[in-house]
């Protein structure tokens, strides 16, 4: 199990490095605890509440809906 953690928190560190290197680059948090790191500015639609980002990790374009976003904010280089 602690192999398992640690495996992760190397795999979250690296990514966030690896992210880190674009100045747009932004997290969200949402009201669930999860933080999703984007490649580029979330764009949100006022029309639908809909915020569409592309996520850095999967490299697809991927929406949530704006009541689950609790921060969005840009990652420091």
């Amino acid at each position: 199990m602690q192999k398992h953690t640690l495996l992760a928190s190397l795999f979250a560190a690296v990514t966030l490095l690896t992210v880190a290197g674009c100045s747009s680059n932004q997290s969200v948090k949402t009201s669930d605890g999860k933080t999703i790191v984007t490649d580029g500015k979330p764009q949100v639609d006022k029309d639908t509440g809909l915020v569409s980002y592309k996520n850095a990790e999967t490299g697809k374009t991927e929406q949530i809906n704006r009541d689950q976003v609790k921060e969005m904010s840009e990652l420091d280089n």
